[in-house]
């Protein structure tokens, strides 16, 4: 959720700051803040609720003075509601020291109730205040920043991501995680932190991730890593494979917009030399995932959550298909707390754009504890999940800035289709001649794509037409179920109305009550030459609702002429294989929901109440 940035060097920390934070703002806040150890010594902070404007507005008709330290933080709010008193940093020490923090304290109010039998006050009605005050105490016992880091916060419970300044220190920014994700900047002669690469990409594109129960200490000259024991660790650099133009609009009217147009490419990426003359290789998981441990897995238990969840029930389709191992898919949050029968012989896949979730997160580790095996899908270079898993398989869907995904559900579909036709070939599930003519519908996608996005202009009338809508239904049967629960997701994100996905199976049990004159329902459908046979049915259920008076608008392949009498409206997308077309099917859905939105006048990159980052339980 927040963002997180701290600077140390030569350049007008304020501007470092600002900027970093401005690039994190996808990950949705309600506040923001900043702290600067001034070049005179001082220590100096604003922060104000609401979005970085008025911040920015602030500091532009009272300047905060100029100094090359500091850290900044934008807030979602947990802990007390988004006022200026609760926004970050918080002070302790006098307020001589000055801390931000990402994540829940859990034991904050017996923190707090400690401190306040000292004779300490408090502000905010935060927890954040908290741990503020209680580096502070410590502070002023030793006379030592990461001192009196280690004295805390081993005595804290829950998430978070801390970074700390003090004016006797200056140079200095000092951070610490666990649960919550922070990762280091390395410049030449300055150093960055952030919750996320985008705070400092600007700068540098050399990054080293902090590991769990981990203390980081920057100055201009370099970093300090221990963990919270004080030993020494040793981290992994590596570098950035995007620029901070990335993470740029680039003359697009949303960040939504120009992360959509980018789905033909996020596919391309994600396929880049892993199909080798037809056949997939997935070399970056075969130390973790050999051939032998991938042939002894008698089940695959599939993790996400929103968006996630849903590539995940795509997943589900396609490897049972190809690899004819059985597979269950489940919401993160829900599956550690069921005593789940895990064992060695049971692949987890867990599935996060940002690698963070933490109930993804959490999951994770409770079957790593249990003996599963572990294999990742994300699209952020170390983040926490990769680390945790026994290997990972990235993406390469690039930043995705607008909070509701878009790109980065289409590159975890294709990640999970490779994965399917990799286990498929090690198990001899299926012969390489059937896998090339798979892998040659997943190469042919991106072109096809391409012209389902060029009828977004369509899409954007039709979505004007129905701007006073309030109740939108979703339908479909096979893949197109997990496609139409996505549709209705982006719906709710974006345009705050009612939107449900139903199997369209489930339709005369209990869901066709909710059909009245008028109701607005969107219909996958899957294509007539399936041999399933479904094409049919789904043609029954739209002749059904229609009868019912409903305005049905089908999503249906070219040249299928037998939903044409029955449907209001029918999007059109390029012939593919049954189980490719979700890939098609979910770009309409994902442009009507933008639109409807803009047509509505709301923010489609950052919906009320929303995060890119869910970084607690």
């Amino acid at each position: 959720m927040c963002g997180i940035v701290g600077y140390v060097g030569g350049r007008d920390a304020i501007e470092v700051l600002m900027g970093g934070l401005r690039r994190l703002e996808y990950r949705g806040y309600d506040s923001a803040g900043v702290a600067v150890i001034a070049d005179d010594g001082r220590l100096a902070t604003h922060k104000r609720a609401g979005k970085l404007g008025v911040l920015e507005a602030d500091l532009v008709a009272e300047p905060l003075p100029e100094g090359g330290t500091g850290i900044g933080h934008t807030r979602w709010a947990t802990h007390g509601g988004p006022t200026d008193v609760n926004a970050h940093p918080h002070l302790g020490d006098d307020g001589r020291l000055a801390l931000i923090h990402n994540g829940i304290i859990e034991n904050y109010a017996v923190l707090r109730d400690e401190l306040l039998a000292e004779g300490h006050t408090f502000a905010s009605e935060t927890d954040t205040e908290v741990a503020a005050k209680l580096v502070g105490r410590e502070y002023a016992a030793t006379g030592d920043l990461v001192s009196a880091f280690r004295a805390v916060v081993g005595r804290l419970h829950g998430a978070f991501t801390l970074l700390a300044v003090h004016a006797d220190e200056p140079g200095l920014v000092v951070g610490a995680r666990r649960n919550s994700p922070l990762v280091v900047g390395l410049g030449d002669g300055e150093q960055f932190l952030g919750s996320d690469v985008a705070a400092f990409v600007q700068y540098t594109r050399r990054a080293l991730a902090i590991g769990q129960d981990q203390i980081v200490a920057i100055r201009a000259g370099g970093i300090e890593l221990t963990d919270f024991a004080g030993r020494p660790v040793e981290g992994e650099p590596y570098e950035v494979a995007w620029d901070a133009s990335a993470a740029d609009k680039g003359g697009w009217s949303s960040f939504m917009a120009k992360e959509i147009s980018e789905e033909p490419e996020a596919i391309e990426q994600t396929l880049l030399e892993r199909v080798v003359d037809g056949v997939v290789v997935l070399d970056e998981i075969a130390e973790g995932f050999p051939a032998d441990v991938l042939s002894a897995v008698t089940r695959i238990v599939v993790l996400g959550a929103g968006t996630a969840a849903y590539s995940g029930l795509l997943g589900k389709y396609a490897i049972e298909k190809w690899a004819k191992v059985p597979v269950e898919v489940e919401l993160a949050h829900e599956f550690r707390y069921r005593d789940p029968v895990l064992d060695a012989s049971t692949l987890v896949v867990s599935i996060s754009q940002s690698g963070e979730t933490m109930d993804t997160l959490m999951a994770v580790k409770y079957a790593s504890e249990r003996g599963a095996r572990t294999l990742s899908i994300c699209n952020t270079q170390g983040a926490t999940i990769a680390r945790e898993s026994d290997a990972v398989l990235y993406t390469r869907a690039g930043p995705e800035v607008a909070v509701a995904s878009t790109k980065a559900f289409t590159a975890q579909v294709v990640a999970l289709y490779l994965l399917g036709l990799h286990l498929a070939r090690v198990r001899g599930a299926l012969t390489d001649d059937e896998i090339r003519g798979l892998t040659d519908e997943l190469r042919a996608l991106p072109a096809k794509l391409r012209t389902v996005l060029q009828t977004g202009p369509e899409i954007r009338e039709l979505a004007r037409s129905m701007s006073d809508t309030r109740s939108v239904l979703f339908l479909g049967r096979h893949v197109g179920y997990p496609v139409a629960l996505e549709g209705a997701l982006k719906l709710k994100e974006l345009a705050y109305i009612h939107a449900e996905g139903f199997a369209a199976g489930e339709l005369k049990h209990g869901p066709i009550a909710l059909i009245e004159p008028g109701q607005r329902v969107f219909v996958v459908v899957p294509s007539p030459r399936d041999s399933t046979s479904l094409h049919p049915k789904v043609v029954s259920n739209i002749q059904e609702i229609r009868a019912r008076g409903a305005h049905v608008l089908a999503i249906a392949e070219a040249g299928d002429v037998a939903v044409l009498p029955h449907a209001d409206e029918v999007l059109r997308i390029p012939l593919a294989a049954p189980m490719f077309e979700p890939l098609l099917a979910v770009a309409p859905l994902q442009i009507f929901a933008m639109e409807l939105a803009a047509a509505k006048g709301l923010d489609v990159d950052q919906p009320r109440n929303l995060a890119k980052s869910v970084t607690v339980e």
